[in-house]
């Protein structure tokens, strides 16, 4: 349950430049790697083939893909901030993402973010929001990066 409900455009500038909170941790699995390389029909073995892994990677384990990362954005952030009383939502950009980390299977994210700013285009507000998946137990977060959502308020 989210810590934090923002219910309109005031609300949601009033926390501009603010952090907003860091979602549960949430375990990678290698059956969500592999639905992922399904899903992306990205099998790359270093994703998929933990036998080889172990044996030739880095990592000595299969890796999350970068983007399956990026794909728990949505559901990391329904988790530290509810947007309410909206006509629509929607995923705008992605900018300045860096991948920093490898994320091995059966490691613990989460996610931290701060409102950056808030931009009110005519009643829509864009929302820019910094955003870290961090990695249980280790310094360097998988990512770094700034997304921005824009979100119509009911009047």
């Amino acid at each position: 349950m989210p810590s934090l409900t923002i219910r309109s455009l005031a609300e949601l500038e009033a926390h501009a430049g603010q952090e907003l909170g860091v979602s549960e941790l949430h375990t990678i699995t290698q059956e969500q790697i592999n639905q992922f390389a399904a899903a992306t029909l990205d099998f790359q073995w270093i994703h998929t083939d933990a036998a080889r892994a172990e044996a030739e990677s880095p990592f000595k384990a299969t890796i999350a893909h970068g983007y399956l990362t990026v794909s728990l954005l949505p559901y990391l952030w329904q988790q530290i901030v509810a947007i309410e009383n909206l006509k629509m939502q929607v995923n705008y950009e992605i900018e300045s993402l860096r991948f920093n980390q490898a994320v091995t299977v059966n490691s613990q994210v989460r996610l931290r973010a701060a409102l950056l700013s808030v931009a009110n285009l005519r009643g829509i507000a864009k929302a820019r929001v910094g955003v870290t998946l961090e990695i249980e137990g280790q310094k360097k977060p998988a990512y770094t990066g700034v997304v921005t959502f824009l979100y119509h308020f009911l009047s």
